[in-house]
């Protein structure tokens, strides 16, 4: 499935697609709301595919930070995890 193309799952409501770290792909998914919110705040109905295929870059350099940080394989991300490397967080 690693080389499969990012696709949106229905019934999860989440863009799947495959990273490639190390030489291996790993699987990892965002859900619609969060592309929403952090790519798309100001619209209605996009097409969360689309609005990841827009992104995918930030979205894989996400998916290697939480890898570095000791995430395992399927890798969720949240919109917290599509924050400015650097930034702070709340609090």
């Amino acid at each position: 499935m690693a080389d499969d193309a990012p696709f949106f799952h229905e019934s999860s409501g989440t863009v799947r697609f495959w990273v490639l770290v190390d030489g291996a792909h790993m699987g990892a998914s965002i859900s619609r709301e969060a592309l929403h919110h952090r790519y798309r705040p100001n619209s209605q109905g996009e097409d969360p595919l689309e609005t990841y295929r827009d992104n995918a870059a930030d979205i894989e350099a996400a998916v290697r930070r939480r890898l570095a940080q000791g995430s395992r394989e399927p890798v969720m991300l949240r919109e917290y995890d599509l924050r400015a490397p650097g930034a702070q967080g709340p609090g």
